[in-house]
């Protein structure tokens, strides 16, 4: 099936044309408003994404520089976009009722590929490929992958800096992420991680590599290496970051210093880039090629001054396909659906608080402990209990919930799995338990066993998640069950809970082991009062529940 054009007049084309780029992008930027808005607050307060706002301007220069062969080729709408499209309004819907941000990213992406085919078709579609691919570099991470990137990458970096300062002749040790110098300690935050290099220095290698006018294998080589780069001198500044507090004390780790060393490293790591590109450009080469022959867009110049000359833009500006048309026009009911979903009332059941939760639970003695409010607002909880029990044995456990009234997009329970590598402790084991329940009426408790290590310190944690009368250990089936629960319920409240005991020296896993499940068993039945269970479907829209509309009244 093709697409059929309307008759062509000049003026009359030119205006077709901009109302039917105007239209969508007003119709996008209403259905992914929130999206959108939360994407640009990570770029303007996160340094690691802060290269997401040159993105889509580079795409889009990117696609102007093929202006002259689109109008060439004298493209014809594709119906193919219109499944693309509702692919990616479907994905919308997931992430909108997952509370997933980076789903609802995505999904406009696809959408935009979708009216992509559907206006220019797939001949088009490959000469702008790349521009279009590109922008998936603005998208940031998901935080569960975000957080175990980074936590990895800290490590990676400890590591790096200590080898550095050893080859040197600093006598230096690491436990976690905490870089021993004898006298000074210097931890390696999460903001030392390297990221900050990572994510900008990777997006541009990758239009370095597709400017790169060489063979495939050099292009992919480029862009890979940019890691590898970026993770390499990360560590060589901390490295010597450390050699320079050793020297001169801890007044050089921060302040002028530090942020200076932060833009030199990124300068060499641009240099250490195109010096590859220099070295590549001469492997293989029958002569030398000046600098800017290195550069281009896979157009010969003779070929662009040809296309140049073929006609103005404004000849070339052509009244949308009805292919086009009629996927612009599958936005709009999408728009009232959206506005439905975001207005939706979500129920947020009773509960009590968790200031009145017992601090004497059978025979343990608990003393209530007070959450720094940089961690209270990263993790951004409605309630949390942060409590150390005590056994008359005076063997302490840590229990730690956190409770979510409405997991809404940005805000859900942290996994330890990622967030503990980010403390720099290490995961030695992780896996899942079975801990019975005291009497055949209470069902078995199922829990991840996770055994971290920093240095000599052992520390064994249980963990967790008690969502809507379910206990889930999996994070992607939590995250299942939020949808699913968002559409029968209505309802994405859910809790985290955590429970953590040291491994004392000369004290076997198994004695804490039995003292974690003895404590699990005890202080589970507590939590129902304080983390809401399953409730049916008709009772989710009685009166009793509080009910928190999208704005959180």
């Amino acid at each position: 099936m093709k697409s059929i054009r309307l008759p062509w007049n000049p003026e009359g084309s030119q205006r077709l044309f901009w109302w039917g780029a105007a239209l969508p992008a007003l119709l996008l930027g209403i259905i992914y408003s929130n999206g959108i808005a939360y994407m640009v607050h990570k770029w303007y307060a996160d340094e690691n994404y802060g290269h997401g706002f040159f993105v889509p301007l580079i795409s889009l220069y990117l696609i102007w520089q093929q202006r002259h062969r689109l109008r060439e080729k004298r493209l014809q709408g594709s119906w193919w976009g219109v499944p693309v499209l509702l692919i990616g309004v479907g994905l919308y819907f997931i992430g909108e009722l997952a509370t997933i941000y980076v789903v609802v990213h995505l999904s406009l992406w696809v959408v935009l590929i979708g009216l992509t085919l559907a206006a220019i078709g797939g001949e088009g579609m490959r000469i702008i490929t790349f521009p279009l691919f590109y922008l998936l570099a603005m998208i940031p991470l998901p935080d569960f992958l975000y957080q175990g990137l980074s936590g990895w990458l800290q490590l990676v970096s400890s590591a790096l800096g200590v080898g550095c300062l050893q080859v040197i002749g600093v006598t230096a040790f690491r436990e976690g992420n905490v870089i021993d110098l004898g006298p000074i300690q210097l931890q390696v935050v999460e903001a030392c991680s390297g990221l900050r290099y990572l994510f900008p220095l990777a997006a541009l290698a990758l239009i370095c590599a597709y400017l790169f006018r060489e063979k495939l294998w050099k292009r992919v080589l480029l862009f890979l290496s940019s890691f590898p780069i970026a993770i390499f001198l990360n560590g060589f500044r901390i490295g010597m970051t450390g050699l320079l507090v050793d020297l001169y004390g801890t007044q050089t780790a921060e302040g002028f210093f530090h942020s200076f060393s932060g833009w030199l490293l990124f300068v060499s790591s641009l240099s250490i880039l195109f010096a590859e590109m220099w070295l590549l450009a001469r492997i293989g080469a029958g002569k030398r090629k000046a600098f800017r022959e290195w550069f281009g867009t896979g157009l010969d110049p003779v070929e662009a001054s040809r296309l140049s000359a073929t006609g103005s833009l404004q000849t070339a500006l052509r009244p949308p396909p009805s292919t086009y048309l009629f996927s612009v026009a599958l936005l709009v009911p999408v728009l009232f659906v959206s506005m439905q979903i975001n207005a939706r009332e979500e129920i947020v059941p009773s509960r009590e608080s968790f200031t009145e939760f017992p601090m004497q639970v059978a025979a343990w003695s608990g003393k209530p402990l007070v959450m720094e409010e940089a961690y209270r607002d990263a993790l951004r909880f409605d309630d949390y209990l942060l409590a150390d029990y005590q056994s008359p044995e005076r063997v302490p456990i840590n229990l730690y919930v956190a409770y979510y009234g409405s997991q809404k997009k940005g805000q859900s329970a942290h996994s330890p799995r990622t967030c503990i590598p980010g403390g720099g402790w290490e995961i030695t084991s992780l896996r899942t338990i079975r801990i019975d329940g005291e009497g055949a009426a209470i069902p078995p408790l199922w829990a991840n066993r996770v055994l971290i290590q920093k240095g000599d310190q052992k520390q064994l944690v249980y963990y967790w998640f008690q969502q809507r009368g379910r206990i889930l250990t999996n994070e992607y089936l939590v995250k299942f069950y939020l949808l699913w629960d968002a559409v029968t319920l209505n309802r994405t409240d859910g809790a985290l809970v955590r429970l953590t005991a040291a491994i004392s020296p000369g004290e076997s896993e198994s004695n804490v082991d039995d003292r974690l499940v003895g404590f699990a068993r005890t202080v589970r039945p507590h939590l129902g009062r304080y983390i809401p269970d399953h409730i049916q479907p008709e009772d989710a829209f009685s009166p009793s529940p509080i009910v928190r509309t999208a704005n959180g009244d």
